[in-house]
């Protein structure tokens, strides 16, 4: 797992969505994506290609408005 404190919140996280949204962390072996309404709840992880492959599955569906990949709250 990341290792606490590495979290980076959406750009997307403001305060009109309540402060709330993903949170994403990187190490050399995975990227973890996490809800920051609830950070203990689970995070889901993958390998640098897989997450590629998820963030443009997130693009097809409409979730993802940038090419930075930031994700949309809500």
């Amino acid at each position: 797992m990341p290792i606490p404190g590495l979290w980076h919140k959406s750009s997307y996280s403001s305060f009109g969505d309540g402060d709330s949204c993903v949170e994403i962390a990187n190490s050399p072996t995975r990227i973890s994506v996490r809800d920051s309404k609830d950070p203990t709840a689970g995070t889901l992880a993958f390998p640098p290609a897989s997450f590629v492959l998820f963030v443009e599955a997130l693009k097809d569906a409409g979730a993802v408005t940038t090419p930075s990949a930031r994700v949309r709250c809500g």
